[in-house]
């Protein structure tokens, strides 16, 4: 599968950004996906994942309250809403598919990723 991050651009604190994860192919339903993002300077880290059918999401505690996680398997797509956000939450961000998943898992580690998709760059401005 192929993944393709957008959404992102640069926006006020306090501001909001809709993040969308494109896939290819026509079982797109087969992958749990997740949302990492790297920082200058930091770590790559857990931003959110959503189970293959979209009833489990895991968040960072980071981003709890402020980002919904939510897929349309039928247009191969994961959405990540970004609300109430913060000059923390500047980085680059990027989907992930993970295809061995359980129907039910959500998949916080990124070593467990198999496809990666390019970034997206998530500026807040204060």
């Amino acid at each position: 599968v192929q993944l393709q991050a957008s959404g992102g651009g640069l926006v006020q604190v306090g501001g909001s950004l809709r993040l969308s994860c494109a896939a290819s192919g026509r079982t797109f339903s087969r992958y749990a996906v997740g949302w990492f993002r790297q920082a200058p300077g930091k770590e790559r880290e857990f931003v959110s994942a959503i189970s293959r059918g979209g009833g489990n999401t895991e968040y960072a505690d980071s981003v709890k309250g402020r980002f919904t996680i939510s897929r349309d398997n039928a247009k191969n797509a994961v959405y990540l809403q970004m609300n109430s956000l913060n000059v923390e939450d500047t980085a680059v961000y990027y989907c992930a598919a993970d295809p061995n998943a359980i129907l039910i898992s959500v998949v916080t580690e990124p070593t467990l990723y198999d496809y990666w998709g390019q970034e997206t760059q998530v500026t807040v401005s204060s």
